[in-house]
């Protein structure tokens, strides 16, 4: 079985993992969105799925998918000794900004 990682190496998959981000929907309505042919959509659904980070939900004719982030933790916890070096970044630009000089907001003429 291939790791999140090498699933979510390919852009199309992220791309259904961040229209499931919000809830489920109808594999008709990926393909749509997608802009894809409905047996692509369905392989990379079938990769998703086999990694499990997407479930189905079968309704009559219908199949539901959504997400399920726990396999992300995989890659969370990859990423979390990195973590410092996007906080430190974005302290030294709070820290930046905090320095500027505020701009006074102009007053038309003739007022106090």
């Amino acid at each position: 079985m291939e790791t999140a990682f090498e699933v979510l190496a390919e852009p199309k998959r992220r791309e259904i993992l961040n229209l499931l981000r919000d809830g489920e929907r109808l594999a008709g309505d990926l393909v749509g969105r997608l802009a894809l042919t409905q047996p692509t959509v369905s392989k990379h659904l079938k990769v998703l799925r086999e990694a499990g980070l997407v479930e189905v939900r079968v309704d009559a004719q219908r199949r539901w998918y959504r997400l399920r982030p726990e396999p992300l933790l995989e890659i969370d916890n990859w990423l979390a000794p990195y973590r410092h070096l996007w906080s430190d970044r974005l302290d030294a630009l709070e820290h930046h900004l905090d320095a500027m000089p505020d701009d006074e907001p102009e007053t038309p003429e003739g007022s106090p």
